[in-house]
């Protein structure tokens, strides 16, 4: 599997387009009565989300909200079609999947903005003044608690490849992750984790040789292990977890490594309410946004004391053109073969 990984870093330079995805939104939900529209897309569930808007649309009574909810691969998919056919814009666009939004910012598709609020955020969560990360959030190993408990609960990659090497039984069948030809987020992950040559192949092989489970959507996975359908779900993003509330379900931060993820916010060229646009970007980053979105679990403090995280051990995912080459073509086409031989159906005796 160390040949996976080389082969990663040969190939030739060239971004890719995305297949097919659908280009209706999953839900919509809409705050205020104003008569201003104001289109806000976002990766982010309504549920979780609808506090922190709702207090928008009580400051900005003027605004009539509309708020759609994409899945990344389909939002990514409008927002370029937008930028470059110049078909209805979105007044903001806020996804987890942040290598397509940096794509989005390289390829002349994003507004400028400055202000106090966003130039006092670190450089890696903000890029040329055009894309800004909004939250804090982990890649999280999650477990059903009835199933592992103690000593038993892996608490990094090699815990968990020494438990798979232990008893393949236990978890045949019964390891779930993102599928990351569906989901720009789990994509995201899987080629973040493809440059830490120490554990990836190896994490790999082992999911192969258990038929471990790539699936669609987070709260699909959560239940899974609330159930007990699955016993480990790997590279699950913490604030999904958070909002699910399953006391059944525990929680890791990966103590050889824990990707950290600042899901991003991008005023479009063609938005028709860039003004708008940028006050509800200075307000997400405000203390009063802050915290409504840290009860949401959209943030995560990264605090040694309050983690048991050492600073070593936290990789936070820059806003940075690095993220393009998560994009390029034979990379991503190696990545998804790769990973499609990874979780292909279990064979049948």
């Amino acid at each position: 599997m160390r040949a996976f990984v080389f082969a990663l870093m040969l190939v030739l330079p060239g971004l890719t387009v995305l297949p097919a995805a659908s280009r209706a939104q999953e839900a919509v939900a809409r705050f205020g009565e104003g008569d201003t529209p104001l289109l806000l897309r976002s990766t982010t569930d309504i549920a979780i989300i609808r506090p922190v808007i709702e207090r928008f649309a009580q400051l900005r009574p003027e605004l009539g909200i509309t708020y759609e909810q994409w899945g990344s691969n389909a939002l990514y998919a409008r927002s370029r079609a937008d930028c470059r056919e110049g078909g209805t814009s979105a007044d903001a666009v806020f996804s987890s999947a942040v290598q397509q939004m940096v794509a989005l910012v390289n390829a002349a598709c994003a507004h400028s903005h400055q202000s106090p609020a966003t130039q006092a955020l670190p450089e890696s969560r903000r890029w040329r003044d055009e894309l800004w990360g909004v939250t804090t959030e982990p890649a999280v190993i999650v477990y059903n608690r009835r199933a592992l408990a103690g000593g038993a609960v892996p608490r990094s990659r090699f815990a968990l490849l020494d438990a798979i090497r232990a008893r393949p039984e236990r978890f045949r069948g019964r390891i779930a992750t993102y599928d990351i030809a569906a989901s720009g987020l789990g994509y995201l992950f899987a080629y973040s984790d493809s440059l830490e040559a120490t554990t990836f192949g190896a994490l790999m092989e082992s999911f192969a040789r258990v038929d471990a489970v790539a699936t669609c959507c987070s709260a699909e996975i959560i239940e899974g292990v609330a159930q007990g359908r699955f016993v480990v779900a790997y590279n699950v993003l913490g604030s999904y977890v958070a909002n699910a509330a399953r006391p059944e379900v525990g929680v890791i931060l990966p103590e050889d490594y824990t990707l950290i993820l600042s899901r991003s916010y991008m005023i479009p060229r063609g938005a028709r309410q860039k003004a708008y646009a940028a006050e509800l970007l200075d307000f997400l980053l405000s203390a009063e946004a802050q915290a409504l979105l840290s009860e949401a679990g959209l943030i995560t403090s990264t605090d040694a004391a309050e983690t048991a995280l050492a600073p070593s051990v936290r990789r936070f995912i820059p806003l940075s053109p690095a993220l393009l080459v998560a994009l390029d073509r034979n990379r991503r086409a190696i990545l998804l073969k790769f990973w499609a031989e990874t979780f292909r159906e279990p064979s049948v005796p």
